[in-house]
């Protein structure tokens, strides 16, 4: 992670060179149109999104492996405030997007803005925009590792259920993570060379049909036992003090849900880069609108469905992933998890795209006579004449990236945690602050004035919630130190 840190840290020095990378040259173009058998009216790969394409990259980047947990949530929180807390991040997210979506134009000259860091730069300038790009980035960073873990864990819960359903419940079945990972690694090798994000859509769908595919599975199983009158006790204020939870475990718990909550209603990291794959028209943004309205409702109705059964079904204890709570039937419990694997490749890849282009756009700006870097070799396939090219550039580069991000995986091994204190620092100024005030130098709001202290009111109440799930996090973190094994990993 502190490689990947330095890396993007160097965003400032840099700045100017993926800038005119933005203003793609002739040679780039052509580059493009070989690789993407045509280019924009800019000399841009040429975009085909739709509202449909959009909204499964969306519910592909938003319905992650996190929506298990939400039962965990609501157990810390208790039925009022947990329900309360999810239906409000999702609409501020859903608020947010929609000003975001707004911003993905120049004001004057309608220039698109192809990353979230170039709007930002279009609106506020300054250093805010470096700033951005260092948090969007070692976020995104974040997130590959900590999916790269969470699959994993899905794949070894698979042979864990098969070697009890032969060896029983009571039997000693522990593996390592480590094969599971290499093995994600080598697929992602793969498919990291899909060229960019506009080439993801048919990837996007079935990681977005996998997700909705083992959210339902966790409702359906929670919603039988909730009903068939097996559930667990509930209340309306969560876990409740005793003795086997003190008061700041109780308090630490709360700000851990809530930071979980906030982050898994949180997409827009990823919003400008996937508006920039929709067509010119209609107008992007209105479009952009659209998608951020299917996707977030979709989003949290499963949140809720989810959240509320299984927390019904389970109870104050429910574990922090809903389906370790079911046992039986192990076929269907291992579905839901193979599920959880395709829709965790896909993500993977929805968010390391960004990553990749911010890279290769500064390496075609800084070396554009390098035929290592610009040059694609067409390559075709069978009988079917399937096409596409191969840039050595691009081979190398991604290969690395994704070797890193698994052998860090494979380090830390309590990486979840680090990726939650990162959600928490980088929900704030992502999802609310950056969109707000990009919103406010959009429409010229006066300082002072009721609409400005409005939004300054959201702003705050969103930087407290960040900065309390921040601090559990760290918790959780110093706890997890203390049973640190690199590249041990059992279960």
């Amino acid at each position: 992670m502190i490689v990947f840190t330095l890396g993007f840290a160097r965003m400032g020095e840099i700045d100017e060179e993926i800038e005119q990378a933005n203003n793609i040259s002739s040679m780039d173009a052509q580059a493009y149109k070989v690789a993407d058998g045509g280019v924009d009216d800019d000399g841009r790969s040429k975009r085909t999104g739709t509202v449909w394409t959009a909204s499964a990259h969306i519910v592909t980047a938003i319905v992650g492996s996190g929506v298990l947990s939400l039962a965990w949530g609501i157990a810390q929180l208790g039925w009022i405030t947990g329900v309360s807390t999810l239906l409000i991040f999702s609409s501020i997210s859903l608020y947010s997007s929609g000003l975001l979506a707004d911003c993905y134009r120049a004001p004057l000259s309608g220039n698109r803005n192809h990353t979230y860091r170039a709007a930002v730069k279009t609106y506020l300038g300054g250093r805010k925009h470096k700033i951005c790009g260092l948090v969007q980035y070692v976020l995104l960073v974040g997130m590959v590792v900590g999916y790269t873990i969470t699959a994993a864990i899905s794949m070894l819960t698979i042979r864990k259920s098969n070697c009890f359903q032969k060896r029983g419940h009571g039997a000693q079945c522990k593996f390592s993570n480590n094969p599971f990972m290499i093995g994600i690694g080598i697929v992602e090798m793969f498919l990291s060379q899909i060229p960019n994000i506009h080439k993801l859509s048919w990837l996007s769908i079935i990681a977005a049909i996998m997700s909705v595919s083992y959210a339902g599975i966790g409702m359906g199983l929670a919603f039988t036992k909730a009903v068939l009158g097996h559930g667990e006790t509930t209340s309306l204020t969560g876990e409740e003090i005793g003795p086997n939870l003190t008061a700041a475990d109780k308090t630490w718990g709360m700000f851990s849900a809530i930071g979980n909550i906030a982050f898994a209603c949180a997409y827009l990291q990823i919003l400008i880069e996937i508006q920039d794959t929709l067509k010119s028209s209609p107008p992007e943004n209105k479009v952009m609108k659209k998608a951020n309205v299917i996707a977030t409702l979709t989003a949290t109705t499963l949140y809720m469905l989810c959240g509320c059964f299984g927390y019904a079904a389970l109870g104050n204890h429910a574990p922090g992933n809903l389906l370790a709570g079911f046992y039986k039937p192990f076929w269907l419990v291992d579905m839901a998890n193979s599920f959880i694997v395709v829709h965790l490749l896909g993500a993977y890849q929805v968010m390391a795209q960004p990553v990749f282009y911010v890279i290769e756009s500064w390496a075609s700006t800084r070396w554009p006579k390098s035929k290592f870097v610009t040059k694609e070799y067409p390559v075709t396939i069978g009988k079917n004449n399937l096409k596409f090219s191969v840039n050595l550039f691009r081979l190398t580069w991604r290969t690395i990236f994704v070797v890193m991000a698994t052998l860090l995986s494979m380090a830390l091994p309590f990486f979840n945690e680090v990726l939650g204190l990162l959600g928490a620092l980088a929900y704030w100024p992502l999802t609310v602050y950056f969109p707000l005030e990009m919103y406010i130098a959009q429409k010229n709001i006066k300082r002072g004035t009721s609409w400005w202290f409005g939004l300054q009111l959201l702003n705050l109440v969103c930087f407290l919630a960040a900065l309390g799930a921040a601090c559990s996090s760290i918790h959780g973190l110093y706890k997890a130190l203390h049973t640190y094994k690199p590249l041990k990993v059992t279960q």
